[in-house]
């Protein structure tokens, strides 16, 4: 079981969810869960 979970809500960020990710990815920790949850966008 990961020691971090990591909650990402996105509603329309086509533009900012890659640079998100990549933020959260290439933190020092490496126990880490991201959870990614679609919140009706359009995009």
């Amino acid at each position: 079981m990961p020691k971090i979970s990591v909650i990402v809500p996105v509603y329309n960020g086509e533009k900012f969810i890659n640079k998100c990710l990549d933020s959260l990815l290439f933190q020092d920790l490496k126990d880490i869960e991201i959870i990614v949850i679609n919140d009706g966008s359009v995009d």
